[in-house]
C-alpha cells in the first residue's frame, strides 16, 4: 500500500469552549531581550491563535520554549527571547483551552488503527525489542520523503568509525535520502582523518587495529585541511577523496557543524558560537519533516527542542514531523523525553548496524521495483 501521511484533525471552533474564546491579548516589548510577564511560551504542538473574532490563526513555523510576536503587517512569528527587540507585540496567556485566545492541538493526527488491551507484555521499548517493522516502515518513510519532505540526519562521530557504516551513510547522500546535516566538530574531524589514513582516533576503520602513533591522526587530519583553508577546498583538490563530507559538501547538502568546549582544532567551518549554531540549525530544521539522531544524545536533544511535532507545507497542508531516534541506549530515549523533545521513535542498535541496515534495505527495495 505504500506510505500514506496521517490525516490531520482541525480543532472545531464552531463550539464550546472554543467558539466563546476571547481574542489573545497582545504586549509590547520594553526591554531587548525580555518578554513582559505573563506571555505565552510556546510547546511542540500546533498552536492557534484568535486574532480577530472568529479567525485563529495557526503558527506554521514554531519551535518550543519561545514566544509568539504579531508582526506590523499581522502576522504570527515565533521568536527565542534573545531576538525580542524592544515594541514587539509578545503574545501573553498560560491558558491552553481556548481561556486565554490560545488553542494548543495536543492530538492533531488521526491514530493509527491498532487492536488495543488492558495488559500486554513488552509494551516498552527496550533492547529486547523487535525492529523488523520499524526498518519496513522507515524505508517506506525515506522512500517518500526522497522526492517529497526535507529529512534530517543528525549525526554523531561513531557513524565514521566503521568503514562499512561510513560508506553506507555516503550512498544515502548521494541517492538523495539525506536532505541536511547536523553534526559536531568530531563526525567531520573523524571522516577526514579516515579519508587520509583510514582510521578513526587512531584506529583502522576497518580491523580496529590501533596504528603507530595513530593518537596523531586527528590531530594531523585537522592541522591538513586548516592549512589548506577549508573543507571544500581539501575535496576539490582530491586529497579528500571519499566519505561523509565529500558526499555531502560535493551535493551541496546543507549542513551545520556545531562546536564545543571539548573540540580539538577545529575543523574550518566549525561554528564556535552556540547561539549562532543553534540559529543555523533551526534555518534548516524549519524545513524538517523528518529528523533521524544518531548516537549523539546532545545534539538530538538540541534538534529536538528546534522542531515541531507538525509542517504546513503546500502539497499536504499540515503533516507530522517524524523522529528517529537511534542508540544502543535506552537511557537515551528516556532523556529526550525527559527533556522536551518529540516523541521520538526509537530504534536501539549499534548505530553502524542501523545505517549499514537501512541502505542495503532500501538499496534491496529499488532492485525489486526495478
Amino acid at each position: 500500500m505504500g506510505f500514506q501521511l496521517p490525516v490531520y484533525r482541525m480543532p472545531d471552533f464552531t463550539r464550546p469552549p472554543l467558539a466563546g474564546a476571547p481574542l489573545v491579548r497582545f504586549k509590547r516589548v520594553r526591554k531587548a531581550g525580555v518578554a513582559p510577564d505573563d506571555y505565552h511560551g510556546t510547546s511542540i504542538y500546533p498552536e492557534y491563535f484568535q486574532v480577530e473574532k472568529g479567525r485563529w490563526s495557526l503558527l506554521e513555523e514554531s519551535r518550543m520554549d519561545c514566544v509568539v510576536v504579531k508582526t506590523e503587517a499581522g502576522a504570527l512569528v515565533v521568536k527565542e527571547f534573545r531576538h525580542l527587540a524592544r515594541g514587539d507585540r509578545v503574545a501573553c496567556g498560560r491558558g491552553e483551552d481556548g481561556e486565554d485566545g490560545i488553542y494548543v492541538h495536543a492530538e492533531p493526527f488521526e491514530p493509527p488503527a491498532e487492536a488495543s488491551q488492558k495488559f500486554a507484555f513488552r509494551t516498552r521499548i527496550s533492547r529486547e525489542t523487535s525492529f523488523s517493522i520499524d526498518y519496513d516502515q522507515l524505508y517506506d518513510l525515506l522512500e517518500f520523503e526522497r522526492q517529497n519532505g526535507f529529512v534530517v540526519w543528525v549525526l554523531g562521530p561513531a557513524v565514521v568509525f566503521d568503514r562499512d557504516a561510513r560508506e553506507a551513510f555516503a550512498n544515502l547522500v548521494a541517492e538523495g535520502y539525506v536532505h541536511a546535516l547536523l553534526a559536531g566538530n568530531a563526525l567531520a574531524a573523524h571522516d577526514v582523518e579516515a579519508a587520509l589514513f583510514s582510521t578513526a582516533l587512531g584506529q583502522e576503520i576497518y580491523s580496529k587495529k590501533s596504528a603507530r602513533l595513530g593518537h596523531y591522526n586527528h590531530l594531523d587530519a585537522i592541522n591538513r585541511v586548516r592549512g589548506i583553508g577549508s573543507l571544500q577546498k581539501a575535496i576539490e583538490t582530491g586529497v579528500i577523496d571519499n566519505g561523509v563530507m565529500k558526499a555531502v559538501v560535493e551535493r551541496k547538502i546543507p549542513c551545520v557543524l556545531a562546536g564545543s568546549i571539548r573540540d580539538d582544532g577545529p575543523l574550518p567551518g566549525v561554528v564556535g558560537d552556540a547561539y549562532q549554531a543553534q540559529d543555523r540549525m533551526r534555518a534548516i530544521v524549519r524545513r524538517a519533516t523528518t529528523v533521524i539522531g544518531m548516537a549523539t544524545l546532545l545534539h538530538t536533544i538540541a534538534t529536538g527542542n528546534l522542531v515541531p511535532s507538525y509542517r504546513v507545507v503546500a502539497s499536504h497542508g499540515v503533516r507530522p514531523v517524524y523522529f528517529y531516534a537511534v542508540d544502543m541506549s535506552e537511557f537515551v530515549v528516556s532523556k529526550l523525553a525527559n527533556r522536551g523533545s518529540l516523541a521520538a521513535h526509537a530504534i536501539l542498535t549499534n548505530v553502524q548496524d542501523f545505517v549499514v541496515t537501512v541502505a542495503r534495505g532500501l538499496r534491496r527495495r529499488k532492485i525489486r521495483k526495478g
